[in-house]
């Protein structure tokens, strides 16, 4: 059989299509971290058989025993897709011979140097792509630099002797997982995707409408990944311009979080973002560096960018900086100070570490001499820099015998009117307390 017969590959591609439409496809998503297993989860939910593949065997132990790593899929929710065959997971790639398509969903992370790393990317599409039949599709949801897909993901096809748009198809659809946002979930986001050619973005169109409601098809793969890389790089500069800003209201005598309350109230021509101890999570702090590593290779400044990466990256040692500001102003050294973190997930009610700011603050306050311990009710044990630390009990006691209390991340279930109550010292990074008496990081002087 020719695939590249245009009467041949239409055959494929509509043998895929109905599949898909019936949701009784077998589909492989290749990782299992927020992103895959929520993807993988949807699938199964809505009929599709899912092989689930992770290089990490305690991931699959998991997930196999219906034990949901993440926060954003239930145990109850992945034990009854498990005990009903609909999800299965291998630490090989084995298990993929003979699925209708393949997403996958690996890191992508950035060197010290901010060079992008894809050999996770590399390294699954090379695994994957000896073993896919004829007519399947492969679809990318990775965030990287445009141009990625068609110049790492369709050329490891081609050296396997498949061909790209005919005998296989290949899309992309970055992906927009919050974690712990129960209002805009996976289901109810508007998913972007592209295909290599019309027949693949057929495909990967009603690949995603079985588990989104809307999907917004762009003309070109490097479209989608420019997207992604977009929304994040919007939020990127604009984090850092309100974390400059407050460095500004600081030096007035100003409280920065009065003014954002006050402008918030125009309904019209401004969006709140608010200042922090920096940037954590796998996209935001990473993924705008991917777009200015490839400029830079095509001769494109990207100012903005660099710009707004240098402002983020001194949160955390702002954080520290007002901590010996408020201690020296107790006649009191760091060195030597009981300092207490309040929260060290990067963001509000997960329990994710990914680039949190937290061990950057943590490795900072240790160089200066203090003895830190924290309580985080989402994280039980932290290893910053080989060293471990174990979550406390957040009592009366622990936080009145603190010099200094950080907070970090304000998730909901923290007792907050514990903290108000009994600590003495208060560096509020979030804001999460507004007391007379208590220091924030917004009204440091």
């Amino acid at each position: 059989m020719n695939s590249r017969d245009p009467a041949v590959s239409g055959t494929l591609k509509e043998t895929s299509l109905q599949r898909f439409h019936e949701r009784n496809a077998t589909i492989g998503v290749v990782g299992l971290g927020y992103v895959g297993l929520s993807v993988a989860t949807a699938l199964a939910k809505v009929g599709h058989h899912v092989m689930g593949i992770d290089q990490n065997p305690t991931r699959v132990i998991d997930v196999n025993s219906g034990c949901s790593p993440i926060e954003d899929v239930s145990s109850a929710e992945l034990s009854a897709l498990v005990a009903s065959g609909r999800i299965r997971a291998n630490a090989t790639v084995a298990h993929l011979r003979e699925v209708d398509a393949v997403i996958i969903a690996v890191p992508t992370p950035v060197d010290d140097h901010r060079v992008p790393d894809l050999r996770p990317v590399r390294e699954a599409v090379g695994a994957v792509a000896p073993l896919l039949r004829v007519g399947a599709l492969v679809v990318l949801e990775s965030t990287t630099y445009p141009g990625t897909t068609e110049e790492v993901v369709v050329p490891a096809l081609r050296e396997r002797g498949l061909h790209p748009g005919s005998d296989v198809f290949v899309g992309y659809s970055p992906e927009r997982i919050d974690p712990g946002n129960q209002t805009w979930r996976l289901a109810n986001t508007p998913k972007v995707v592209a295909g290599l050619t019309p027949s693949c973005l057929d495909l990967v169109v009603a690949l995603y409408e079985t588990i989104v409601e809307r999907v917004v098809p762009v003309s070109t793969l490097r479209t989608a990944e420019m997207t992604k890389l977009f929304e994040n790089i919007f939020r990127v500069v604009n984090i850092a311009l309100v974390n400059e800003f407050q460095q500004i209201c600081r030096g007035f005598n100003v409280d920065v979080w009065e003014v954002l309350d006050a402008c918030a109230t125009k309904p019209y021509g401004f969006m709140p973002f608010l200042p922090g101890p920096g940037l954590g999570g796998h996209c935001v702090p990473v993924d705008p560096f991917y777009l200015a590593w490839k400029a830079r290779e095509r001769g494109i400044a990207t100012e903005f960018i660099e710009l707004a990466g240098r402002v983020n990256e001194r949160q955390p040692s702002q954080v520290v900086d007002a901590v010996i500001k408020l201690l020296n102003e107790q006649r009191r050294s760091l060195n030597g100070a009981q300092v207490a973190l309040i929260g060290v997930a990067y963001k509000r009610n997960v329990a994710d570490l990914r680039e949190t700011p937290a061990a950057r603050i943590v490795q900072l306050l240790r160089e200066a001499g203090a003895n830190v311990s924290y309580h985080d009710p989402h994280v039980p044990r932290f290893v910053v820099s080989g060293e471990e630390f174990c979550s406390s009990a957040l009592t009366a006691e622990y936080i009145a015998t603190k010099d200094c209390v950080v907070i970090v991340t304000d998730h909901d279930a923290i007792d907050w009117d514990l903290v108000r109550g009994f600590a003495t010292t208060v560096l509020d990074a979030r804001n999460a307390l507004r007391r007379s008496g208590l220091r924030e990081l917004g009204d440091l002087k």
